[in-house]
């Protein structure tokens, strides 16, 4: 195969891999650097030895990703310089809604209580597809045991499931309601009093805010605001939102307790936004 050929082959699986990674890392960054050392061990590698050109990217893309969450178990507070990337998962046809919102959910769980192994065994077999003999080949382990790590991660993933799922996505369809309709008290009767507000703008914030103050911030923004859409942000129901021009104007994840919001996580950055792959849809809601 030359060069040029192996490129070509290696951008077809990019997109795929990336996803991998990001799901496994949580950060589209860190997946981004891990897919570029699947390239460069490519670039090395004679690929008339390899048969399976998928499956050989998938299990350097997975083994990578194993190195680099083994390193923040030794290493945590490299993790944590900064809030990790919200991960959207936008609104589905139907027949992907359902795996749509497992990998919302799955994403915050594993994150914070899967093992590296157990983490790619759940990403890669129930979100990916990828059969429990290769899972095993890339952890080294056999496809019985890969198989186990799986199903263990994926209970402890269905087992911290929140119950009021449904309720907090009406929650923040309410709040999505009151402000299209510019609907001041609405949104106010959706926060807590002493509701938190986390900003990744180019500067960055963190203040804790009264819901009067947070209602007049989101009235202020949907001035600007044509279309808005539910989504899942890091498992969380959220918001995204557009402008006129089509143009990404943020993105809101919302942390729900007896029915009010007590924490919003707003991503402004025209950078951060523009890393998260979001895109405008015709089905989305208008204001």
């Amino acid at each position: 195969m030359t060069g040029e050929a192996l490129a070509s082959a290696f951008e077809e699986q990019r997109g795929r891999l990336v996803a991998v990674a990001q799901r496994m890392l949580g950060s589209r960054a860190d997946a981004e650097d891990a897919v570029q050392e699947a390239w460069l061990r490519l670039a090395r590698q004679d690929a008339d030895t390899i048969d399976n050109l998928s499956g050989w990217l998938t299990t350097v893309v997975g083994r990578v990703c194993i190195d680099v969450l083994r390193s923040r178990k030794t290493r945590p507070e490299d993790s944590y310089d900064e809030p990790p990337e919200l991960l959207v998962l936008e609104d589905s046809p139907e027949e992907d809604a359902l795996l749509a919102e497992s990998v919302g959910v799955a994403l915050v769980v594993v994150l914070d209580t899967l093992g590296p192994a157990e983490r790619l065994a759940f990403v890669l077999h129930d979100l990916f597809a990828v059969p429990f003999a290769e899972v095993g080949e890339i952890l080294g382990k056999s496809a019985a045991a890969a198989k186990m790590l799986a199903s263990r991660a994926r209970r402890k993933v269905q087992g911290r499931r929140p119950a009021d799922e449904p309720r907090q996505h009406a929650v923040v369809e309410a709040f999505l309601a009151a402000a299209r309709e510019g609907d001041f008290e609405g949104l106010v009767e959706m926060l807590d009093p002493d509701v938190t507000w986390r900003s990744r703008s180019r500067h960055g914030e963190v203040v804790r805010l009264g819901a009067a103050e947070v209602a007049t911030r989101v009235q202020r923004g949907a001035r600007a605001v044509v279309t808005t859409r539910p989504a899942l942000v890091n498992g969380k129901p959220g918001i995204v939102s557009w402008s006129r021009t089509g143009k990404l104007l943020g993105v809101m994840s919302c942390t729900i307790v007896d029915g009010r919001i007590v924490e919003i996580d707003s991503v402004s950055d025209p950078r951060r936004l523009a890393a998260m792959g979001v895109t405008s849809r015709e089905s989305s809601s208008s204001k």
